[in-house]
């Protein structure tokens, strides 16, 4: 089923009515009827989530089943993006149709909590609080809404980090030990390209893809992002300046690829032609299976400062789950929620089969986040993640608005790449055009 209204343009038309907009919930759902939920503690209930992430929920289904009997869990996979339609729906329709538990990335939580308040479930008073120090630093002012309630609890986290072609640094006689801030990459950039002929690494110049991880994670180095921690437009702060003047002398000094049109950069790697990936942790075994003949090639390091002498650790996006507050079962969702992300076993489960990094801290005296991994050379790549989560993170502040944020900053960053515009005023005129639209203030 397909929508006029994109999920993003029904969180801008939210406060319209549901019937005003013309909405309903499509596909079979949980026990959310629309009309107020109840707080049944035993029943079947419906979890909703996407691709690898749904197969490691499945996986622990049978030990939740046999230490929670009398309820029972059916785990959908709704596919991504068409679970963000569903969910934006369903919310926007009073919660008609949603599965009883409803998995959440980062980018759509903040939105969900500030545009339906009343659509996730208040978990605090069904105890979440005491797992407020249980999950890695930066994540819970996300799951928090404005009633000061938990409304979600942690699941995945994805530490920045910078995959790198050790191979390549080794032949153009680069010490990774030596480049702690994106200025001294720089410098080395021309020494690598020279040996090897591999630019630094990739963006899609001219924006066809909305191509902005990378500014973004620059921004995050430093602990800043499109918005603050109380919404305030923050598009033309110093530090997103700073992140998109990094990227054009990238460009300027020829270090940075054009990965514009369909599996150029995938083909670009492919070839050898880029030396880094500053990548998440999700990466870790992305590369490994998709370039399986580079094996023993890459490594991977704390990412670059965005400054000299600034932060080297970021969280760069996260997923959650919730409970719909429409559920007519509450009670046991909370408890599936509870079970899945709290015990150190199953997280790492459902970690061992889908890859989720978890952000439960109590997960990591597992042994396999100390061993070596063969594709990065015997390099112990889970560790060095785990570590710079340990450093702390800013809690990233999406906002409902991220969307028209992400559009704005990425015409101004084509500007830069392609007609050569300066960076403080294309970010400046896009930062103008983001408090218009939304009616945010401006902040620092």
């Amino acid at each position: 089923m397909s929508h006029h209204l994109s999920r993003r343009q029904i969180l801008h038309l939210a406060t319209a009515s549901a019937a005003g907009l013309g909405l309903t919930a499509c596909g079979s759902g949980g026990s959310g009827g629309g009309t107020g939920g109840a707080d049944g503690d035993s029943g079947p209930i419906t979890v909703w989530s996407w691709t690898t992430a749904a197969e490691a929920l499945r996986g622990v289904v049978p030990s939740f089943e046999r230490d929670n009997p009398g309820i029972k869990v059916d785990v959908q996979d709704l596919g991504n993006p068409a679970i963000w339609d569903k969910i934006t729906v369903g919310l926007a329709s009073g919660g008609k149709g949603l599965a009883d538990v409803l998995h959440i990335g980062v980018d759509y939580l903040p939105g969900y909590l500030e545009k339906f308040p009343q659509g996730l479930a208040d978990l605090s008073r069904l105890g979440a609080d005491r797992y407020k120090d249980a999950f890695v630093e930066g994540l819970w002012p996300t799951v928090i809404g404005k009633d000061r309630a938990v409304h979600a609890l942690p699941w995945e986290v994805n530490p920045l980090g910078l995959f790198y072609r050790h191979d390549y640094f080794e032949k153009a006689g680069v010490d990774p030990a030596s480049l702690t801030s994106w200025d001294d990459l720089i410098a080395a950039g021309p020494k690598i390209l020279a040996a090897t002929g591999a630019q630094l690494l990739g963006l899609d110049k001219p924006g066809t893809t909305q191509d902005m991880d990378f500014f973004q994670n620059l921004m995050q180095l430093q602990g800043a992002f499109y918005f603050d921690h109380d919404g305030r437009v923050t598009l033309a702060s110093k530090e997103a300046i700073q992140a998109l003047t990094v990227i054009k002398r990238l460009n300027d000094a020829g270090l940075l690829a054009d990965t514009a049109g369909q599996g150029t950069w995938k083909r670009l790697v492919g070839q050898g032609k880029l030396a880094t990936a500053p990548y998440p942790a999700w990466a870790i075994e992305y590369l490994a299976t998709k370039f399986p003949a580079q094996s023993g090639k890459w490594r991977v390091m704390q990412p670059p400062a965005a400054v000299p002498g600034g932060g080297r650790s970021a969280i760069v996006n996260s997923t959650y789950l919730t409970v719909s507050a429409t559920s007519k079962r509450r009670k046991a969702a909370w408890r599936f929620v509870e079970y899945a992300l709290t015990k150190p076993a199953e997280i790492n489960r459902m970690f061992a089969s889908g890859g989720v990094f978890p952000a439960l801290k109590s997960a990591y005296a597992d042994p396999k986040f100390s061993a070596p991994h063969p594709f990065y050379g015997g390099q112990r790549v889970l560790r060095s993640f785990v570590d710079s989560l340990g450093a702390g993170a800013d809690a990233t502040n999406f906002t409902g608005d991220y969307s028209r944020a992400l559009k704005l900053a990425s015409d101004a960053q084509s500007q830069v790449l392609v007609k050569g515009a300066d960076p403080a005023e294309a970010l400046r005129a896009a930062s103008k055009q983001l408090v218009q639209q939304t009616g945010r203030q401006q902040g620092a």
